[in-house]
């Protein structure tokens, strides 16, 4: 996105929903390794501050609390890198977070994109989501062509083990900033999925940013 040299705008400021935060997706992935059979060893202790917990059935002694940290297994290798041949997008990828509002963090360096941690990496079941500028005050930035993807093109993430996700683009849209579609973007999906994040539309210069945000979908293959 365009921005002062003074006071820039990050490319997407949706918050992001509070069952998508760590804390959360921690604990979605704690039932998801009891469905799977898997057996995890979580030793007691005090629970995470603003995670509430369950009131005790009754006449039943409240066990030990479950210490939601200790789940940190992913399917896949952490991104490194993403790869977009029909618009010439080849970055690597920052880690990002939510800040204080909870809005998604944005690259630091306009010329990367980003992956948000906070959510499943590309290739584990879920949306993983990317973001990255559209321009800065030097021109245009790592996602400046991403509202020319049309459904067919593909987006590759190399991953830190040396594996690459490749994924195929199923629809490219276009949203109000203050209509964020958010449980599209962030919502459980059945299989691997890959959300790609920028700005698009006009550009207010009344508060330097742009209206809209561009998202772009697309599927594991």
């Amino acid at each position: 996105m365009r921005a002062s040299a003074r006071h820039r705008r990050p490319a997407s400021r949706h918050r992001v929903p509070r069952w998508r935060r760590p804390a959360t997706v921690r604990l979605l992935l704690a039932v998801v390794a009891v469905v799977a059979g898997a057996v995890a060893l979580l030793a007691p202790g005090p629970s995470p501050a603003g995670t509430p917990e369950e009131p005790a059935a009754a006449g039943a002694r409240p066990g030990p609390p479950v210490v939601l940290s200790a789940v940190t297994t992913r399917a896949v290798a952490e991104p490194v890198r993403v790869r977009v041949p029909g618009i010439g997008v080849d970055s690597p990828l920052e880690r990002l977070g939510i800040d204080g509002s909870g809005a998604l963090q944005t690259p630091a360096d306009y010329d990367l994109a980003g992956w948000f941690t906070g959510g499943p990496a590309p290739g584990d079941v879920g949306p993983a989501v990317l973001a990255g500028h559209v321009d800065s005050t030097r021109g245009p930035a790592v996602f400046w062509r991403l509202r020319d993807l049309v459904p067919g093109d593909e987006v590759f993430v190399d991953r830190a083990d040396g594996t690459t996700g490749r994924f195929t683009v199923t629809r490219v849209e276009r949203h109000p900033k203050d209509a964020f579609p958010t449980d599209e973007v962030y919502g459980p999906t059945t299989g691997a999925e890959l959300r790609l994040i920028t700005c698009g539309g006009d550009f207010d210069r009344s508060v330097r940013s742009y209206r809209d945000n561009v998202v772009v979908f697309a599927s594991a293959t």
